[in-house]
């Protein structure tokens, strides 16, 4: 059975039973009729995939994953903010007038810094270090910029990466400030493990462990009773991620450079509410 099933049913279930619910709390979140979206949550809690065993998709419910990819492409591809570069609406209620998320994601990333052997951005200085300095402790990305985050559309919720080498393999941290289990949890997992896959094989490595790290990991009110009967089905066998072996340079990856085998996930019809 798939191990992120079993990772989703396990954090679902210690949330819903030992979980802080903050309905005396003001929030920011609110529902499309204006009502406050409040959550239980808990706090601090880390899952690790390993991605020599399996990719980590869940089956309890089918994770778009084309659609998953390609925001990821989008944002540490193409390094971008603007949503027509997109090929899902999933970012539209966050646009502004010009199209764009503001200075969030993809910009922070496509951003140059000053090192001290030259002009990168986040993405290419990490790569370059995984070719030429594995052995470094400083290969770290970082999406929140506090400089910029009152020019968001919205504060990044996956942030930061910290990528580390043992041997021939790529491990990496993923952490998150805030996790949405319903809508995002196998989404921004299988995201950041395709990432790791797309990381290793530009720099002759092989993609090891996923570890996330979730500060407030949170269950939606009126997302209850989906989860609950979501986590009383059976897990099914994890696909097989096949990656085209003819694709070796970071920035060659498209969505079609990624398929899964044996995907079979439970069907899930029903209508999911997003908070904003």
């Amino acid at each position: 059975m798939s191990y992120a099933d079993q990772v989703f049913i396990s954090v679902c279930r210690d949330i819903l039973a030992e979980g802080f619910w903050d309905t005396d709390l003001p929030v920011r979140p609110r529902w499309t009729d204006g009502t406050p979206a409040h959550t239980v949550k808990k706090f601090g809690v880390v899952n690790r995939y390993d991605l020599r065993e399996e990719f980590p998709i869940m089956t309890l419910r089918p994770t778009a994953f084309r659609s998953c990819v390609d925001e990821l492409l989008w944002i540490w591809q193409k390094k971008s903010n603007r949503i027509a570069d997109l090929r899902s609406h999933i970012w539209d209620a966050w646009a502004d007038e010009e199209g764009t998320i503001g200075r969030a994601y993809g910009y922070q990333l496509g951003v140059r810094h000053q090192y001290g052997d030259g002009w990168f951005d986040q993405v290419d200085r990490v790569l370059k270090d995984l070719r030429e300095n594995p052995a470094s402790r400083r290969m770290v990305t970082s999406l929140f910029n506090h400089h910029d985050l009152h020019r968001m559309g919205l504060y990044p919720c996956a942030w930061s990466m910290t990528f580390n080498v043992t041997g021939n393999t790529l491990n990496a941290v993923l952490n998150q400030r805030s996790q949405d289990m319903l809508t995002a949890s196998n989404w921004n997992v299988c995201q950041y493990a395709v990432l790791l896959h797309m990381m290793a094989r530009s720099t002759g490595l092989e993609a090891g462990e996923l570890v996330h790290v979730i500060a407030d990991c949170h269950i939606y009110d009126r997302h209850v009773p989906l989860v609950e009967e979501i986590i009383r089905r059976e897990p099914r066998p994890a696909p097989r991620l096949v990656i085209d072996p003819d694709v070796t340079d970071f920035y060659g990856f498209t969505v079609d450079s990624f398929r899964l085998e044996g995907y079979e996930p439970w069907a899930f019809g029903e209508r999911i509410e997003v908070a904003v």
